[in-house]
């Protein structure tokens, strides 16, 4: 059975002054765009992708591939509001990857390191990426994560459940330093891009 991919775009960016983080350049291709091609090229299906205030040039920025646009009308809630919004989308049985596109530089091979763990690892629930003991995203998670997440307050963080699932959580190293650090200002932006350049992770 293929996974689900799940791309967050529903904030509204305030830190870059009301411009949308998912049209933010990654050398030839949005962000929003770049990660819709990679999670369409690994063969996750559907792609849904939810956004929020800047659905208009989201929608744009995706036109021609085979992307799902969900509406996330509590975006202003929290984030938690939109990947509610966007697993109930999604079909239930369906295990999924979760991808904020404020994490616009993970590399290829680190979606092919959680695949592989997610295949080989059939008592994990949640496979994490870290770089250097550091957590980050995308997650990709088993089917049944999508009760916890749908009974989470909006606001709460999604990493109030880890405790939950306890050793089902499986961190997965991977020498990709985009899953670390999220893009929340347009400095992390430039150091964000500048060493996905210099790494060549992909």
């Amino acid at each position: 059975m293929p996974i689900s991919a799940l791309i967050l775009s529903g904030g509204e960016s305030s830190r870059f002054g009301g411009t949308p983080k998912a049209l933010l350049p990654v050398d030839e291709r949005s962000s929003i765009r770049r990660i819709a091609e990679m999670c369409l090229g690994e063969g996750f299906e559907p792609v849904v992708v939810v956004a929020g205030p800047h659905r208009a040039p989201i929608a744009r920025e995706l036109l021609g591939l085979p992307v799902e646009l969900v509406d996330s009308p509590r975006w202003y809630e929290g984030r938690t509001a939109s990947i509610q919004a966007g697993v109930e989308a999604l079909p239930p049985a369906r295990d999924l990857l979760m991808w904020p596109v404020d994490h616009p530089f993970v590399g290829e091979r680190t979606i092919g390191a959680l695949l592989a763990a997610h295949a080989t690892d059939l008592l994990g629930a949640w496979f994490l990426p870290t770089f250097r003991g550091r957590g980050g995203h995308p997650i990709l998670w088993r089917s049944f994560v999508r009760g916890p997440v749908l009974e989470l307050r909006a606001d709460a963080p999604l990493r109030s459940l880890l405790p939950e699932f306890g050793p089902q959580v499986r961190r997965v190293p991977v020498d990709d330093p985009g899953v670390a650090d999220p893009v929340d200002t347009p400095e992390a932006y430039r150091t964000g891009l500048e060493t996905w350049r210099q790494a060549g992770v992909g």
